[in-house]
């Protein structure tokens, strides 16, 4: 089982079909690759990369931007069974410095338009002019790695203020088979354009997986990412299913022409990465003329619960659990058997679905901790309701959700504590209207300080992606805390 490998042969498309196209403001293709061409380079890949001395199972940290290179590196190192580490080419030069020395990689692949870690002994820093040899090098072979084989290694938040390494299997192809008709409604004719980078698990699965698993093409769009551009490139690149995360949709809503004559060939809108608001789905399906479909999912597994053409929505619930999936409520303290719908608990998965992580990379304390018998606990709280409809709780911990991207308080509070004038500091979300949720620090600063709002934010700016930072400060006097010291979170989320 190679995970390359079956996303592109699975559903034995036609070399001269189109898997991936890059478009330009308008859907005008700028780039356009079949399947065939797309196979082979990914094979150079895998040839190139065997050739630079890599052994198989070594891992490979991709600094890579927004273009037709980042996939062909990734499935071009799952092929020949290497193990990717994508990051987002939004994250600064210390955070990329934690996930090179976590993980443990022995290379750096990069555009030369990325920031990078600070070199370390028995590192090799691999440039442009590598990547440009690898895609002309004479083609490798698919690895013969099993499905429990590691496949890649993606980053998330850690409740401790450090990323965390999901390690997943080349078995999680086969378990994202459920989506297809529990999500998508996918054929091999469709077009699917995914708003994401390619760093996420939610671009990389939804985005390219799926549609070259199911012989279909991947559409990604490639310029200026205004609100009011995407009807011109739903429209121009003629996608028939648009993935993106809620507050894309209301944006354009807001700041764009949307009507039922909008993009013909669109057949509906997929949601996932934050909630869709009941108010949102029936504003864009009013203006729009077609549904949105949401999936509830997580780094460790993607999506496993789903509305979609088969599970009619529910205002206010992503849907159920995607055919084939085990999926339950359980007691928040206490033993393994599922809670009565009706009786919210903690959301666990069980540890058969072939799409669960193998484990957190080197964290075998944290991975028992994630498990409770034959469960994977989400850290997400829910309840079904007698008709299957999961209903959400909220976080069972204090991970902040910001517009898609999973982001731990202590991670931020770490940065903007080595700040001279910051005596205590706490981050939490607090509700921005519209169902729009925003990172904003709580700042106690030391007697005499002479700090202001933008002293504190260039501080985050130098020390976290963009998406992490908070967009609100507020200067307090003190936190609120337990009796016992312990800081209170939600007490925040409410002054």
């Amino acid at each position: 089982m190679n995970l390359a490998r079956y996303c592109l042969t699975n559903a034995a498309p036609p070399a001269t079909d189109v898997a991936l196209e890059v478009v330009g403001p308008a859907g005008v293709p700028l780039e356009t690759w079949t399947y065939g061409r797309l196979e082979d380079t990914i094979l150079r890949v895998a040839g190139g990369l065997r050739r630079l001395g890599l052994a198989e199972g070594e891992r490979i940290l991709l600094r890579i931007g927004h273009s037709s290179d980042f996939p062909l590196v990734f499935f071009g190192a799952i092929a020949g069974g290497f193990v990717p580490v994508p990051s987002s080419a939004l994250l600064t030069a210390s955070e990329c410095d934690l996930i090179l020395a976590d993980s443990g990689a022995v290379c750096v692949l990069h555009d030369g338009a990325t920031s990078l870690p600070a070199e370390r002994i028995g590192v090799r820093f691999l440039g442009p002019d590598v990547l440009a040899n690898l895609k002309a090098a004479p083609a490798g072979a698919y690895a013969g790695t099993q499905p429990d084989d590691p496949a890649f290694l993606i980053y998330t938040s850690g409740t401790s203020g450090y990323p965390k390494g999901v390690l997943h299997a080349q078995r999680a192809a086969l378990g994202r088979r459920p989506m297809d008709r529990g999500w998508y409604g996918m054929t091999r004719h469709d077009r699917l354009l995914h708003a994401g980078a390619f760093n996420w698990t939610y671009t990389l699965g939804v985005g390219l997986m799926d549609p070259w698993a199911n012989g279909a093409t991947s559409i990604v769009y490639d310029g200026p990412r205004e609100p009011d551009v995407w009807p011109g490139v739903l429209e121009g690149s003629r996608a028939t299913l648009f993935a993106a995360v809620p507050s894309l949709y209301r944006r354009m809503l807001k700041y764009a022409d949307v009507t039922p004559a909008s993009f013909p060939a669109l057949r509906h809108g997929l949601t996932a990465g934050e909630a869709l608001s009941g108010s949102l789905h029936a504003d864009w399906h009013f203006r729009s003329g077609r549904p949105l479909y949401e999936a509830l999912g997580m780094s460790e597994i993607s999506t496993y619960i789903s509305s979609g053409p088969e599970v009619p929505t529910r205002p206010g619930s992503p849907g159920k659990p995607q055919e084939g999936r085990r999926v339950a409520v359980l007691a928040e303290e206490g033993d393994d058997r599922p809670l009565a719908h009706g009786t919210a608990g903690l959301l666990a998965v069980h540890r058969s679905d072939p799409g669960l992580m193998l484990r957190y990379f080197g964290r075998e304390a944290e991975t028992a901790a994630a498990f409770r018998g034959d469960w994977f606990l989400t850290g997400d709280r829910a309840r079904f309701d007698a008709d299957g409809y999961l209903w959400y709780e909220g976080r069972a911990d204090d991970v902040m959700n910001a517009f898609g991207y999973r982001v731990a308080p202590e991670e931020v509070e770490r940065v903007l504590a080595t700040h001279p004038d910051v005596a205590e500091v706490a981050v939490t979300t607090v509700a921005a209207g519209n169902g729009v949720d925003l990172i904003a620090a709580f700042i106690v600063l030391r007697q005499g300080s002479a700090a202001d709002e933008a002293d504190i934010a260039a501080m985050a700016a130098a020390g976290l992606a963009e998406y992490k930072r908070p967009k609100l400060y507020r200067f307090v006097d003190e936190l609120p805390r337990t009796p016992s010291g312990k800081l209170l979170r939600r007490s925040l989320q409410k002054s």
